[in-house]
């Protein structure tokens, strides 16, 4: 593979299915949104929060916030490697960042960061996580190295001098 240096954990590889490509021949937004929802599901499976897990405990977590850049277009077919970085976490909150590379030319086409609660499912609230998984998260952070600060992490978007902008704020 040339291209970018792959950075983060791999969680997981796929490729592009027919049924993604949109009218201009490429990756649809949603289904980046979705490889990236799959992606987060292995990172789950890492810590424990399976579907055992949410049976059993009656939690599991919710998306709160999600930002996502498209960097590069991937065409149908096209393997996929997707990453994740853990950027923070505390008692009930984990944010992470993943990217999504061409598994072949090693370029970055997406990225995206995600804050995700833990969530009592029969209250409906946020919760703390149990120790068994905050234990496997920390193992996790901890193991994960001294990769730097995502560039595209907790960007604004804006137009940096806009024709029309709706508000006074800029």
């Amino acid at each position: 593979m040339s291209g970018t240096e792959i950075v983060g954990e791999e969680i997981v590889r796929g490729a592009v299915k027919s049924e993604w490509i949109d009218a201009n021949e490429h990756m649809n937004v949603a289904y980046y949104i979705l490889a990236f929802d799959l992606a987060v599901d292995s990172l789950w499976e890492k810590f424990g929060i399976t579907k055992d897990y949410v049976n059993v405990s009656n939690s599991s977590t919710f998306a709160v916030e999600s930002h996502t850049t498209w960097q590069r277009e991937l065409r149908v077919d096209d393997p996929y490697i997707i990453t994740t970085q853990l950027l923070a976490y505390d008692e009930k909150r984990i944010h992470q960042f993943m990217r999504m590379y061409h598994a072949e030319h090693g370029f970055l086409a997406a990225t995206t960061e995600w804050l995700n609660l833990h969530v009592d499912l029969s209250v409906r609230k946020v919760s703390p996580w149990p120790d068994v998984i905050r234990d496997k998260i920390s193992a996790f952070a901890a193991w994960q190295g001294e990769w730097d600060w995502p560039l595209e992490a907790g960007k604004q978007m804006k137009i940096s001098m806009p024709i029309y902008t709706g508000s006074t704020r800029q």
